[in-house]
């Protein structure tokens, strides 16, 4: 996958049209992971950020809108195609830099590394 798809919904996840997804769970393969704390819907760059909450404690991740496989609007769930140890893995979320193009740019070469699933 490219890094510029990276940050795209794959095609048929429905729900994030319009509908704010802060405070749903997320849920990795391997269980849930936390509960978004923010998104991001612009055209080729939408995301969530995670609070990781209990599971890592203070430590939020950010998602590219490509790892999602589904949004559950009646169970406010998200699903994505990682495990607990791909996301925990992933380039540290720093706070002041997570917006910029490095930080994204870093974050789209480690997901981009995994096959789409």
């Amino acid at each position: 996958m490219t890094t510029e798809n990276l940050w795209t919904y794959r095609p048929g996840v429905v729900g994030h049209e319009g509908l704010s997804l802060i405070g749903y769970d997320v849920e990795a393969t391997d269980g849930k992971i936390g509960s978004v704390d923010e998104e991001s819907n612009a055209v080729g760059d939408s995301y969530i950020v995670v609070d990781t909450g209990f599971w890592i404690f203070g430590k939020k991740v950010v998602l590219p809108a490509s790892t999602i496989t589904e949004i559950d609007p009646q169970d406010q769930k998200i699903y994505v195609a990682r495990t607990k140890d791909e996301i925990k893995d992933a380039p540290e979320f720093e706070e002041t830099t997570y917006r910029d193009s490095a930080y994204r740019q870093g974050l789209g070469e480690y997901y981009g590394r995994f096959p789409v699933i």
